[in-house]
């Protein structure tokens, strides 16, 4: 019952100026123009503004300082009505078309309550603090995995080889007045060593180095790049293997199983290069092995 069409009531009183037509609170016809309609307000607000109200009877509205600031209110309720063009029109379809009673609380609370910010800045500023705070908190990620694999003897061997090649780890120990102690030495080594992990060392799945364009920010905005170039991707796999029949490639052998076990790129590279020579050796890309 509450669903159906309610009888029509006219003006209400949660509703713009109430029971009395914003029109007429002003003194000025539906025609006026937005010059009149604030030339209106603004000789009503000097009459009846509490500021400028000395006693004088209100008149109309009865006397009283009460009585001067409620009339003080309508007129304000009037001229926020009238002064703005889409709430102007929907304050005239009100007067036009008074049964349509939800549709009017529907505008009216939807353009009160709506942001006054506009909506685009907001999401800007959310994107950019999101990429911010995104790219910082990678960095912090990296370094805490740098930290970790220089512990890790695989990387620490291969990095402590690479150092000792390049004469890097024959330079913490100098003799004579330049020599430190045990410490400092120690401290410089893994320096030297975590410093090779990043630069020396290809490093990949999670543990890769933050990169600029793999934020929020980059990828929404190089988003139809990135779908242009997925469409011409896809459109020469069905060319190439589809239409001509053409076989796999090593890479598209391992793209086909990378996707058969669910895993995104960045833990696909993490697995060792045996596992992904296993997964050739058995020809995972076949469907009926990889189920097998």
């Amino acid at each position: 019952a509450a669903l159906l069409p309610r009888p029509a009531r006219g003006l209400t009183d949660r509703l713009y100026c109430g029971r009395r037509v914003c029109y007429e609170v002003l003194g000025v016809s539906r025609q006026a123009s937005k010059a009149e309609i604030a030339r209106a307000y603004r000789q009503l607000a000097r009459q009846y503004h509490p500021d400028r109200y000395r006693g004088e009877p209100a008149g109309g509205e009865g006397d009283g300082a009460q009585a001067a600031h409620e009339k003080f209110l309508l007129i304000a309720a009037a001229y926020e009505t009238l002064k703005d063009e889409e709430t102007r029109k929907d304050y005239d379809y009100m007067l036009d078309h008074p049964e349509e009673y939800y549709r009017h609380y529907y505008h009216y609370y939807s353009r009160r309550l709506a942001p006054k910010v506009d909506v685009t800045i907001v999401i800007l500023v959310t994107v950019c603090a999101i990429s911010v705070f995104q790219f910082f908190s990678w960095w912090s990620s990296y370094n805490e995995a740098i930290n970790y694999l220089a512990t890790v003897p695989k990387y620490r061997i291969q990095a402590t080889e690479i150092a000792r090649q390049q004469g890097l780890l024959n330079k913490t120990k100098e003799k004579g007045k330049n020599r430190r102690s045990k410490e400092e030495i120690r401290e410089e080594e893994e320096e030297i060593i975590k410093d090779i992990i990043k630069n020396k060392i290809d490093i990949k799945g999670g543990y890769q180095k933050p990169k600029i364009y793999d934020i929020l920010l980059f990828q929404i905005l190089l988003a139809p790049f990135y779908w242009c170039k997925y469409i011409a991707w896809y459109c020469w796999w069905i060319y190439c293997f589809t239409i001509k029949g053409q076989e796999y490639g090593v890479e598209e052998k391992l793209y086909i199983i990378r996707r058969y076990m669910k895993m995104s790129q960045s833990q696909f590279d993490s697995l060792e290069d045996h596992q992904k020579e296993t997964f050739l050796e058995r020809q995972l890309w076949i469907r009926e092995n990889y189920e097998v």
